[in-house]
């Protein structure tokens, strides 16, 4: 059995990947082995490519958080999975690969209805945008959000959430090629290019501001960010794209962006009753938190609630290509990769 694998080989652009052949390892006791069909790049697999990001394993390594496939062997102990059964897996680390060795507790049935590719784009955005407006900010309805980069994966997740959840006005920011998906999901579009959004955002709101805050961008952009959050509101930072380049010329000045990032005052934060989250669900270790909320995600899928936003698919040998989309702001929702 021939498996394929990308790799970093180490920090650096694009090219610095390389895909490899291997031998699959058969599943330990507890494990299961998935050959992999569809598995989904975030933006962090960008930034640990760029060395931005941690943790990370030790170059060379294979990234990615989460997969889908169909179970291809079982180490014994495995009782809830089958040979040939659909399945999600989120590994924590190496999902991009065409045959997946992972803890039986990490990968969980594909719920009829659902697709591989939407199995595929789910875990890791609709998580990350659920735990921020739902477990750390008890999304009420009627609470009004602004979310940054609303038409990419956790941006087109968060909108949908708001609008299941039955929000407030929810301001999106994206460029102006994407306003269309911006307000096919619900929200009120802002050109992040041709606007100022906390004046926008003071206007709208009297003053006020709002309830939640998503901003995947970070670096200096933070602090405009925590400016539009409301009294008892809550920003959640859980990206850097600002330091994120498209092209070795930017890489310099990626590198003193992120040395000038926004360092949160507590006092601030204090005097004005305002929480700021950090969020990183790779790092995020309580399973007993995590599991039923993509439970409820799943569930969302297939009643109807939730339909998972599919950019583009890339063969894994085009990995760098699919990189260097993300790096342009191209996508619109996710991009997968396909084995």
């Amino acid at each position: 059995m021939d498996g394929r694998r990308l790799v970093l080989t180490k920090a650096g652009p694009p090219s610095t990947m390389a895909v490899e052949r291997f031998a699959p390892a058969a599943p330990g006791p507890g494990e299961v082995l998935v050959k992999v069909a569809f598995s989904g790049i975030n933006f962090a697999d960008l930034l640990q490519r760029l060395g931005f990001y941690n943790p990370r394993p030790p170059y060379p390594f294979t990234p990615g958080y989460e997969a889908s496939g169909h179970v291809e062997a079982v180490g014994t102990g495995v009782t809830h999975l089958v040979v040939g059964q659909a399945v999600i897996a989120v590994p924590g680390t190496g999902a991009h690969t065409s045959h997946l060795v992972c803890d039986a507790g990490l990968v969980m049935t594909l719920p009829a209805g659902m697709t591989l590719e939407q199995g595929a784009a789910l875990p890791v955005t609709y998580l990350t945008a659920h735990h921020m407006l739902h477990h750390l900010g008890g999304l009420k309805p009627g609470h009004t959000v602004l979310v940054h980069g609303g038409a990419g994966g956790v941006g087109t997740a968060a909108l949908q959430l708001c609008r299941w959840a039955g929000s407030g006005q929810v301001w999106a920011t994206a460029s102006a090629a994407k306003r269309e998906v911006v307000e096919a999901l619900g929200g009120t579009f802002v050109d992040r290019h041709a606007e100022d959004f906390v004046a926008l955002i003071k206007q709208a709101t009297n003053g006020r501001g709002v309830d939640h805050v998503l901003d995947p961008i970070g670096g200096t952009h933070l602090e405009r960010s925590l400016s539009c959050v409301a009294e008892g509101g809550r920003l959640y930072t859980y990206g850097l794209s600002q330091v994120a380049p498209g092209g070795r010329r930017r890489l310099l000045h990626a590198l003193v962006t992120l040395r000038r990032r926004t360092k949160v005052d507590p006092l601030r934060l204090m005097n004005r009753n305002r929480a700021v989250h950090g969020v990183h669900m790779g790092t995020w270790a309580d399973r007993s938190a995590l599991m039923p909320q993509i439970e409820r995600l799943l569930n969302g899928v297939v009643e109807g609630h939730l339909d998972p936003v599919i950019d583009r698919t890339f063969p894994v040998e085009d990995a760098a290509v699919a990189h260097q989309h993300l790096h342009n702001g191209a996508n619109v929702g996710k991009v997968l990769l396909s084995f």
